[in-house]
């Protein structure tokens, strides 16, 4: 709940201290503020259809909790998955709550750093973004280590389970004793 309490926090402030639509230089051409109200996804795609996000977010959020009652036992799941889980219900807060109304509601963006895109359309997000994206870079990460939700490794799972088939397939030594 820190990064869903950071990403409204942030947001209230830049709602009560930036201009709307103008950049506010922190570190020149680096590091900007930039208050504006999305109501798509990344780049405001599918700005038409923002109640298909709102459904998605909420998909996700309770996906999520699922997983972290009955299946993740492991605590790097956990921490990714609870960071993971603030960022999407920052987000998810402002598509219900926030004009025009419940469900289509816009998300707040305020954080601008055009070098970050290298060549692409300029991104504006929130802290829930950052770690919406980060902690999906960790799921992936955890995912190519082969490190399950309750901590033990794809590896190490198929190393036991060859070790078993061939300790049940291998033929009976006539010599030992019973």
């Amino acid at each position: 709940m820190l990064v869903l309490a950071a990403d409204q926090f942030t947001k209230f402030l830049a709602l009560e201290n930036l201009p709307e639509r103008q950049a506010v230089p922190v570190l020149g051409d680096f590091f900007q503020l930039y208050l504006t109200f999305n109501p798509g996804a990344a780049f405001s795609l599918g700005e038409g259809v923002t109640w298909v996000f709102t459904l998605v977010l909420a998909a996700a959020a309770v996906t999520i909790v699922v997983l972290a009652v009955t299946r993740v036992r492991s605590r790097a799941w956990a921490i990714v998955l609870g960071l993971l889980l603030g960022g999407i219900l920052g987000n998810l807060g402002d598509r219900l709550f926030r004009a025009p109304g419940f469900l289509v509601g816009h998300v707040v963006d305020f954080i601008h750093t055009p070098w970050l895109w290298l060549g692409f359309p300029s991104a504006i997000y929130n802290v829930a973004d950052s770690f919406i994206v980060t902690m999906m870079l960790a799921v992936a990460i955890l995912v190519l280590l082969g490190i399950r939700f309750d901590g033990s490794r794809e590896k190490d799972a198929a190393t036991a389970a060859t070790a078993v088939d061939e300790e049940s397939s291998a033929p009976a030594d006539p010599h030992a004793q019973p």
